[in-house]
């Protein structure tokens, strides 16, 4: 018997409707051919499930790995991706079962997340450190990856559902998110492979490296975009502290001196796509969340702060 948590089942088919239904059904099938497929024997699912239903495992020699599958459009984007990296600052991809939409992937031990680390500046040193190491020249023939600039549809998208307007979003806060995003796009640096969602959650503490990040997008454009996602995480946790400008701050300085980008830059992207996260949000649900406001509302008072 594997279980399946109930709430990740509202979810899925709240996310996914009949799809997410059909694809809950077959989920015992999928699971069971794994552990057919791989000899292995798979434990309880992890206590933070979302879009995908991930699972400790063990194999018939007692090697502990973790084992993915969902109904996303990370199959087989991020199998490609973690193909691509290699175990270079990132989870190693064991073996990939295509048909199923299927993942075999290490184990991290002890596999605490970055967001642990109460030391802000410790945290953002270490995501800094497996930003460089996962950034790697992409070979001249690779999966087509979509790229920062396919991201970018959702604002023409919502701009056709509006007749041109901007529906729930601020119409000065959507300008300008929607304007940064085209300029920076069109004056990137040499792109390489990104994570493409990089927050301290899905970098975990490991045995190998001290921190490697796990769930890649795998998404094509310049290193500094990478900032973006560590720069607006974690809501609600950044209300409780006095000052959380000052934070955001911080951390653009320190992610400007560590890996070398303008910080104009950083600032730049990390506005755009809080606006971009919000938005996809919205596409998502329906619903103008307020934790994808919040962040691009202390962003944008950090205007004159990031001349």
């Amino acid at each position: 018997m594997f279980i399946i948590p109930e709430d990740f089942a509202r979810f899925i088919i709240e996310i996914f409707g009949e799809e997410g239904r059909a694809w809950l059904d077959r989920l015992p099938t999928i699971l069971a051919a794994c552990e057919e497929r791989w000899n292995l024997t798979i434990g309880a699912p992890v206590g933070n499930l979302s879009f995908n239903y991930v699972a400790p495992a063990v194999l018939a020699d007692g090697t502990e790995v973790m084992m993915k599958t969902g109904l996303t459009d990370e199959f087989p984007s991020q199998p490609q991706a973690l193909g691509h990296f290699d175990g270079h600052g990132m989870v190693q991809l064991l073996a990939y079962d295509e048909p199923n939409a299927a993942m075999l992937l290490e184990r991290l031990k002890p596999g605490t997340s970055l967001r642990a680390v109460e030391d802000d500046e410790m945290a953002i040193e270490a995501a800094a450190d497996v930003m460089r190491k996962i950034w790697r020249p992409l070979p001249q023939k690779h999966y087509p990856f979509p790229t920062i600039c396919d991201w970018s549809e959702s604002f023409a998208r919502l701009r056709k559902l509006y007749d041109g307007g901007t529906g729930p979003f601020p119409p000065a806060m959507f300008d300008k998110a929607e304007r940064l995003y085209a300029e920076l796009s069109a004056s990137m640096a040499e792109p390489v492979l990104l994570h493409g969602d990089l927050h301290q959650d899905n970098i975990l503490s490991a045995e190998r490296e001290p921190w490697l990040a796990v769930d890649p997008k795998g998404v094509i454009g310049e290193p500094v975009f990478e900032t973006g996602a560590l720069l607006r995480n974690f809501w609600p946790d950044i209300l409780s502290l006095p000052d959380p400008k000052s934070l955001m701050a911080r951390r653009i300085d320190q992610l400007s001196a560590a890996l070398g980008f303008d910080r104009e830059r950083i600032y730049d992207w990390a506005f755009s796509q809080a606006v971009l996260s919000a938005l996809w949000g919205f596409e998502d649900t329906g619903k103008l969340e307020n934790e994808g406001l919040y962040f691009v509302e202390l962003l944008d008072a950090l205007t004159l702060r990031c001349p």
